[in-house]
């Protein structure tokens, strides 16, 4: 919450300005969805039931950082996040993904981000263990008498399992209190192998599958895929996960055996728990590409029907509903939905009245010129110069860009998208790509070279560009 807190409006509106060139309104559109969140959990549970998130439909074309600015947002807030693509469903009854699906994967979203933070806070206790069972493993014939003592501190944090004291990797026989002599040389071995100086030396350990096993069973629009998979889950349900015998180094034994048991010793029912109560409050959901399902037309006939089944599937997850996850029972009312489209074929309105009403904050991003194509080449913390520079700078090629080659590239980039598709940003991807085209094809050859990129030289690699009126044959 503390997090939250600091996160203002003008806060969030700063940050995904280091990554997000202009869209000022979708940004405060977003940057009050989010601080509402916030707002909503601090009041009492009667009023708080009442309030549900204010969807967002974002419209303009595609590369123009409608996607960039709700993953982001979600990065920000620490909120379980999903991107789905509104073509990829289809009605119930027909061959495809029910729409349920996009709630059982942000479910599992959350269930992965919640697991690795108790994971993160149980990795001192785990490596404890680790090095018991090391120990074990290089000395099989002393075998460690466990203690109580050994998860008294993973037991402190209150994500520990029932069955958390369990060794991993070797079978553990309880003996009775080791002899001096024994006690000195596993001391021994002890310092030895934090000392790093049994890295190298091979053991055998028994390694199982990461997991508890479980099953879902999809409705009957399943594809193959999820089909599969359940197969898959059902048979290691039967079979129990068996374990493999495998011969690794120490090093190596080290990361498997603290992965298992960093997924023994943490509490699955409360990471169930914990992951539901963010998904439910603060989990979104932002479906791309919702103008393809939308129906031109006052009669929609043939693809359209299906077009519009699926907005009518779509309608009761927005509107809040229960929807059934292996994790438990998932109530999507206060889920945010951001959904995006470019609508050069359709427009909102041909979206179901129902669907229109539950996105009542609609924000029109502007299409991008030559001067954000300027921009988006500098100032990102991810800005393309950035990145092209660090990825030769590995081969120790050194590459530096002028004033005019930069300029140059975004009045091409904005050339072509006038001429052609307008595919937004994503065009300068396909410009730097053909720039350095021959540099990044020779650099591990060129080491130690520094190469100066002004306008002749952006002239020179994409002549063929400048010369043809055809621009389509160079740039897709």
């Amino acid at each position: 919450m503390d997090t939250l807190d600091s996160l203002t409006p003008k806060a969030v509106v700063e940050e995904l300005d280091k990554y997000i060139i202009g869209q000022q309104k979708a940004k405060r559109a977003v940057a009050v969805a989010l601080r509402n969140r916030t707002r909503r959990l601090k009041l009492p549970d009667d009023v708080r039931d009442e309030i549900a998130p204010k969807n967002i439909l974002m419209i303009g074309p595609t590369g123009v950082g409608k996607t960039e600015i709700a993953r982001r947002l979600a990065k920000l807030g620490g909120a379980p996040f999903l991107k789905v693509e509104a073509t990829k469903y289809t009605e119930v009854g027909y061959v495809g993904r029910d729409v349920e699906s996009m709630i059982r994967d942000l479910m599992a979203v959350g269930y992965a981000m919640v697991k690795t933070e108790m994971q993160a806070s149980l990795r001192a206790e785990a490596e404890k263990r680790t090095e018991e069972a090391l120990l074990d493993l290089l000395l099989p014939g002393m075998k460690h008498k466990r203690t109580g003592a050994s998860s008294s501190g993973a037991s402190s944090s209150g994500a520990v399992s029932e069955g958390a004291d369990k060794q991993i990797g070797t079978s553990l026989i309880l003996q009775s209190e080791p002899s001096p002599s024994e006690s000195g040389t596993r001391e021994k071995f002890r310092t030895m192998l934090r000392e790093g100086k049994l890295e190298d030396r091979i053991v055998e350990i028994d390694v199982q599958k990461q997991g508890m096993p479980s099953f879902e069973v999809f409705a009957g629009s399943s594809n193959i895929e999820d089909l599969e998979m359940s197969v898959a889950n059902i048979t290691n349900l039967i079979t129990g996960g068996r374990s493999k015998r495998k011969s690794v180094t120490v090093r190596e034994a080290r990361e498997l055996l603290i992965m298992e048991q960093l997924d023994k010793i943490v509490d699955h029912d409360r990471v169930a728990e914990e992951a539901r109560r963010r998904v439910e409050q603060t989990g979104i959901v932002f479906i791309d590409e919702i103008d393809k399902i939308a129906t031109r037309g006052e009669r929609a006939s043939g693809q359209d029907v299906s077009r519009e089944g699926v907005q009518r599937d779509i309608l009761p997850i927005v509107e809040g509903s229960s929807v059934n996850t292996k994790y438990g029972v998932v109530d999507t009312t206060h889920i945010l939905f951001i959904a995006a489209g470019a609508f050069t074929l359709s427009k909102p309105s041909d979206l179901i009245p129902e669907l229109q009403g539950r996105f009542p904050l609609r924000v029109e991003l502007d299409s991008l010129h030559a001067e954000d194509f300027y921009r988006i080449l500098k100032e990102p913390k991810n800005a393309l110069l950035k990145q092209y520079t660090e990825l030769l700078g590995t081969e120790g090629v050194t590459i530096s860009f002028s004033e005019d080659a930069i300029l140059r590239m975004s009045d091409l980039a904005a050339e072509v998208n006038s001429r052609m598709e307008n595919i937004g940003a994503r065009r300068l991807h396909t410009i730097m790509e053909m720039l350095l085209e021959e540099i990044s094809f020779n650099a591990s050859e060129m080491s130690g070279q520094h190469i100066d990129i002004d306008r002749t030289y952006v002239d020179d690699r994409l002549k063929g560009i400048v010369q043809d009126q055809d621009l389509s044959r160079y740039i897709l």
